[in-house]
C-alpha cells in the first residue's frame, strides 16, 4: 500500500462548555490552548491536536457487549514508575481517577475522567515503534 495512515492528527471530544473544559485541560493536564470560541476549543496535548466541541449532554464513552463502559483513547507513559507518578499527580490535582489495574497484558493501566465524564486510559508502556522514532531510544 503506497499511501498509509501515519499518525492521529486530531481528536474531537464532546463537552458542554468549551471555556470551562479548556481551562480544565490546561490546568489539570497541561494542555496548550491554541484557539477558543463558544463552540470549540483547540488544544495541543500529548502531541495531538484536540478539539473540544460543544455538544448536547453526551460524552465519548460507550458500552461494550458486556455492558462495560469503555474509553476511546489511551495515553502512554514511559514505564510503571511514570504511571504511578502521574496517577498520584492526577489525584493531587483533583482529577477523578480509577485504581491502577493489571489487565492481563504488558504494563499497567488506570482510567481518568474529564469534567464531562469523558473517560480516558493511561498505559505504562510506550510502543517500541514510538520509542525508536520519537524518543530515539534503543529498544
Amino acid at each position: 500500500m503506497e499511501n498509509q495512515l501515519i499518525r492521529v492528527g486530531t481528536i474531537y471530544i464532546p463537552v458542554r462548555d468549551t471555556v470551562s473544559s479548556a481551562e480544565w485541560y490546561k490546568e489539570k493536564l497541561g494542555a496548550k490552548l491554541n484557539y477558543l470560541d463558544d463552540e470549540k476549543a483547540i488544544l495541543n496535548l500529548a502531541d495531538i491536536s484536540m478539539f473540544l466541541v460543544k455538544a448536547v449532554e453526551q460524552n465519548s464513552n460507550f458500552l461494550d457487549v458486556n455492558g462495560t463502559e469503555r474509553f476511546v483513547l489511551t495515553y502512554e507513559v514511559d514505564g510503571l514508575e511514570a504511571l504511578t507518578s502521574i496517577h498520584s499527580d492526577f489525584k493531587e490535582r483533583g482529577i477523578e481517577v480509577g485504581e491502577i489495574e493489571n489487565r492481563g497484558h504488558a504494563g499497567r493501566n488506570f482510567v481518568f475522567y474529564d469534567l464531562d465524564r469523558n473517560k480516558f486510559d493511561v498505559w505504562s508502556e510506550l510502543s517500541k515503534e514510538y520509542k525508536q522514532r520519537v524518543v530515539k531510544e534503543e529498544v
